[in-house]
C-alpha cells in the first residue's frame, strides 16, 4: 500500500484558524476513507521551523519510504525524495503584505513561489486562488487542482448572547478584513433606527483602536463553542473582507441558517454561490444596502445558505484530494 506523508503541524493546537481547520478536517476525512497508508508528521522538535521544513522533513520522508508528501500550508520541501503536493489557501501575503510581520512575510514570499513551482501538483481551495497562483507565480494551470473546503466548526447548543439582535463579523482585526468600512456602514443603519448591535469576534491585529462606535462590541478571540453560539444567534454574518482565498466562515454561517452579507470580490462570490447578499466592500453605503436586504428577508437567505453549505463536505474534499494523490502514485 502506498505511503503518503502528511504534514499535520497546523492540525493541532488550541486556536486553529482557517488553515489549521483545513489540515485537521482533511486528515480526518482521508484516514476515514482508507485505502492509503498515511504517515502523519506533526512533531518538528527543536530548532528553526524553516530548518525542519527544508532539512528534517526530507530526511523523515526517506526514513519512512514515503511515496508522496502533502504539505497543506505552502512550505513544501524544495528538495525531497518523492513527489510533492502543496496546498495554497490564499496569497494574502502578496496582496496585503502590511498584514504580516516582516519575518512571516519574508518566509511566505520567499518559500511559497518556489514550493509551488517545484511541486508536482498544487491544490488551490478555490478557482480564485488557482488563478491568483497562476498569474503571480507563472506556473501552468494544468498542474493546479481546485479542491474546496467544507464547514468545519462543531455545532453545539450553547446559548447565543442575550440582549438586542446583533450583526456578527468574524476574523482577526486587521486591515484586509475591512472592518472600518463595516463600522461606518453600521453607523448609518443605527442612524436609521435599527437597534442591532455589531459584534466583532477576532484577535486584535492592529485595527481594534479604530473600530469603536455606538453599538459596536469587540469580543476578542472566541473559542469554538462560543463562535458556534455567536453564529447561530446572529441576525446576519457580515464579511466585507477585501481578500479571501475561500471564506470558510461564510459556509459556517450558512450551515446554521444564518443570513450572510459578503464582499463581491476575490473568492467570496464563488464560495457564496448566489446564496449571500453581495456588496462593494469599498463602499460603506453598499455594505449597508446589503445588510438591509438580509435583515428584511432573512428566511430567503437562510434557505439559500443551508442549501449552499450542504453542497460541500469533507468527504468530497478528501475524495478530490485522494484523486490528486493518485495522479502521482
Amino acid at each position: 500500500m502506498p505511503t503518503v506523508a502528511y504534514d499535520a503541524r497546523d492540525a493541532v493546537g488550541p486556536r486553529l484558524r482557517g488553515w489549521g481547520r483545513y489540515a485537521r478536517e482533511l486528515l480526518r476525512a482521508l484516514q476515514a476513507a482508507g485505502g492509503l497508508d498515511y504517515a502523519v508528521l506533526g512533531e518538528r522538535g527543536r530548532g528553526p521551523e524553516l530548518w525542519w521544513e527544508q532539512v528534517t522533513l526530507p530526511r523523515a520522508l526517506r526514513r519512512r519510504g514515503a511515496d508522496l508528501v502533502h504539505v497543506p500550508n505552502c512550505f513544501l520541501p524544495l528538495r525531497r525524495p518523492c513527489p510533492g503536493v502543496v496546498s495554497v489557501l490564499d496569497l494574502a501575503f502578496e496582496a496585503h503584505p502590511e498584514d504580516f510581520r516582516p519575518r512571516t512575510r519574508w518566509k511566505y514570499r520567499t518559500i511559497t513561489p518556489r514550493a509551488v513551482r517545484s511541486a508536482e501538483r498544487v491544490i488551490a481551495i478555490s478557482a480564485f486562488t488557482r488563478d491568483d497562483v497562476v498569474a503571480r507565480y507563472g506556473i501552468h494551470e494544468q498542474k493546479v487542482r481546485v479542491v474546496p473546503l467544507a464547514a468545519a466548526l462543531p455545532e453545539g447548543d450553547a446559548p447565543a448572547p442575550a440582549g438586542p439582535p446583533y450583526l456578527l463579523a468574524v476574523g482577526d482585526l486587521r486591515a484586509k478584513k475591512n472592518l472600518r468600512r463595516l463600522v461606518r456602514a453600521f453607523a448609518s443603519l443605527r442612524a436609521e433606527g435599527r437597534e442591532h448591535r455589531l459584534l466583532l469576534a477576532g484577535a486584535d491585529a492592529g485595527e481594534g483602536a479604530a473600530l469603536h462606535g455606538d453599538g459596536v462590541e469587540l469580543l476578542g478571540y472566541v473559542d469554538d463553542a462560543r463562535l458556534d453560539a455567536l453564529l447561530r444567534g446572529a441576525a446576519a454574518l457580515v464579511h466585507p473582507s477585501l481578500y479571501e482565498g475561500f471564506g470558510l466562515v461564510v459556509l459556517e454561517a450558512m450551515a446554521r441558517g444564518t443570513p450572510v452579507v459578503a464582499a463581491d470580490t476575490t473568492a467570496l462570490p464563488e464560495t457564496a454561490g448566489g446564496a449571500a447578499a453581495l456588496c462593494d466592500p469599498l463602499d460603506p453605503a453598499d455594505i449597508a444596502r446589503a445588510i438591509r436586504a438580509v435583515l428584511d428577508h432573512p428566511e430567503r437567505y437562510a434557505e439559500r445558505g443551508r442549501a449552499r453549505a450542504a453542497a460541500f463536505s469533507w468527504e468530497r474534499t478528501a475524495a478530490a484530494t485522494r484523486a490528486v494523490y493518485e495522479e502521482l502514485l
